[in-house]
């Protein structure tokens, strides 16, 4: 049997690997149109940023490694230009040798991943300095084009995973960095209120935002030397990265009519078959379905695309891997900060038919008393069954435990109140009695049984529509007096017992303190004297002033 790839960086190279590990018989091929493969797009930030000392570091295959490590042939500079299914034959351009030849297959791998988008006004064959960040050709010409001209100014264009990055690393390195993304918000993945918190650390180090913005027009022959928004504002540059997104690499396919799905990746079953026989699709070019929902997703990302490419190759060598489906799970530095994410937003959930129950918990990594620092946590789970549906985190350590143990849970079904079961490690330096995980199954489980909570957002639209709404701050004297919440009525914790008589039992109710704990314990007295409604506020008045700040801003 012989097994053509078409593409060889994480997916492609994947379906390689695993097909020869099954079978030491079959004939595997690959071909892939650039100079480097099996490299790390994701590294791509940190080598531009100096962070990665060797751009070699990011290429660890070649394939001479590949033929000698697993009698795997890998022809790079050879672009397929079309593939013939009902003949079992590709066609390709040797680049080198600019000869075109035609190659058989038993079995045909569709690895050719994404493309990066380029809106209007940029082109890229225009303007000498607009790059993006999609593959070692673009990483190598940014650095070669750096080294050769004096940077001062860079304009991102996106506020994605790469956009982001860039912008870290750019700044890092004492370059003036500015942003301009189309949303309203900085990493439109995840929900607006945990957003500011992003937006803020890019204010902070002195990252130039333009929300809600878009460039309409530039100026420069050859080269591009302000952009000019939407907004009327106008950004001096010497350099731009274009980070807006990418979309599955389908011509190909398209060509040979083999079906896309819903998403505009390539249709592909659990052991990522196409609907044309002996073809398969895997990596960014393949379609996935959301684990929670079971609908269609589209969320490229080298993990994916490496899990791809195993179940292909097992499958083809008769193995029975099967695909499972993803969460969507991601995380990313922004500078001191780590943002976690995984499954769905609370309009995701809403949006999955599902009456979804949110909370946010602020807890710290590990014990405070030697230097935990506060995450973060924003969780969603299904009223009705309990079931955890999603989290999004933020903080400046711990983020990536955290996120890999609810993306865990998740994918196996976990409700609220498993998580609090969980028998997580605990030391000082490393979480603390009540780890953030436990805690966050304990109040999303609270929450959906009986000691509801209401989000900022939720309390300032009841009390802008003129809903009676008694709100009551737990904390203490200073506490209130430095900063609370629009009309709330101060009685600490420790009086609140004796001093219950003077609020209305009958009134929608809602308490808080710092960060939600003291306040849960001031709700459960008042359910159990008789208070009809009582609301905790979630994550606090310390929530509560950062959702202030991001509609002030």
């Amino acid at each position: 049997m012989k097994i053509v790839v078409i593409g060889s960086v994480a997916a492609g190279t994947s379906v390689a690997a695993k097909a020869r590990r099954n079978d030491e018989t079959v004939e595997i091929v690959v071909y892939e149109e650039n100079q480097d493969i099996s490299y790390s797009v994701c590294g791509m930030p940190y080598y531009l940023g100096g962070e990665v000392e060797s751009i070699e570091e990011l290429i660890p295959r070649n394939p001479k490694w590949f033929k000698d490590r697993f009698e795997i042939d890998i022809h790079t500079n050879h672009h397929v230009t079309a593939i013939h299914p009902l003949v079992k034959e590709i066609e390709i351009y040797d680049k080198t040798t600019e000869n075109g030849f035609r190659e058989t297959y038993d079995k045909l791998v569709l690895a050719t991943g994404s493309y990066s988008l380029t809106p209007p006004p940029f082109n890229l064959n225009t303007y000498e300095n607009v790059f993006h960040v999609k593959s070692m050709d673009n990483t190598k010409a940014i650095d070669q084009y750096m080294h050769n001209q004096e940077i001062k100014k860079v304009a991102i264009v996106g506020s994605g995973f790469i956009g982001l990055e860039m912008a870290e690393q750019f700044t890092q390195k004492g370059l003036e960095v500015s942003i301009v993304e189309l949303a309203d918000q900085i990493f439109p993945k995840i929900d607006a209120d945990m957003s500011y918190h992003l937006k803020e650390k890019l204010k902070e180090n002195n990252v130039q935002l333009h929300l809600a913005d878009k460039v309409e027009s530039i100026t420069g022959d050859r080269k591009a030397e302000q952009l000019h928004t939407n907004k009327g504002k106008d950004i001096a540059v010497d350099l731009v990265i274009l980070a807006i997104g990418v979309r599955p690499n389908v011509f190909l396919a398209k060509d040979a009519d083999i079906a896309l799905g819903d998403t505009g990746a390539i249709k592909v079953n659990e052991h990522m078959q196409t609907s044309e026989e002996d073809v398969y699709a895997v990596g960014d070019v393949a379609e996935s379905f959301n684990l929670i929902t079971k609908q269609p997703s589209y969320i490229p990302l080298g993990s994916t695309a490496n899990k791809m490419g195993r179940i292909a190759g097992d499958h083809l060598t008769g193995g029975s891997l099967s695909f499972k489906g993803i969460l969507g799970t991601g995380i990313f530095r922004l500078f001191d900060l780590t943002v976690g994410f995984t499954g769905l937003s609370y309009k995701e959930a809403q949006q999955s038919g599902v009456d979804p129950v949110v909370i946010h918990n602020i807890k710290p990594a590990h014990a405070t008393y030697v230097g935990g620092k506060n995450l973060l946590i924003k969780a969603v789970a299904d009223r009705e069954t309990g079931r955890v549906l999603g989290a999004q985190i933020i903080g400046p350590e711990g983020v990536d435990k955290r996120i890999d143990v609810l993306a865990t849970a998740i994918t196996f079904g976990a409700k609220a109140e498993d998580l609090f079961h969980l028998d997580l490690a605990y030391a000082p330096p490393f979480s603390t009695t009540k780890d953030p995980v436990l805690y966050t199954g304990m109040v999303l489980e609270n929450a959906r049984t009986g000691q509801p909570v209401l989000t900022p957002e939720a309390l300032v639209e009841l009390q802008e529509n003129q809903k009676v709404v008694q709100v009551v701050d737990v904390r203490s004297k200073s506490a209130y007096a430095k900063n609370h919440v629009k009309e709330a009525v101060h009685i600490p914790m420790p009086d609140l017992r004796k001093r219950a008589a003077e609020l209305d039992k009958d009134k929608l109710t809602v308490v808080y303190c710092n960060k939600g704990v003291t306040s849960n314990t001031a709700q459960n007295l008042l359910l159990n004297i008789g208070f009809k409604q009582v609301y905790v506020l979630s994550g606090g008045n310390t929530n509560y002033q950062y959702y202030i700040k991001s509609k002030e801003n």
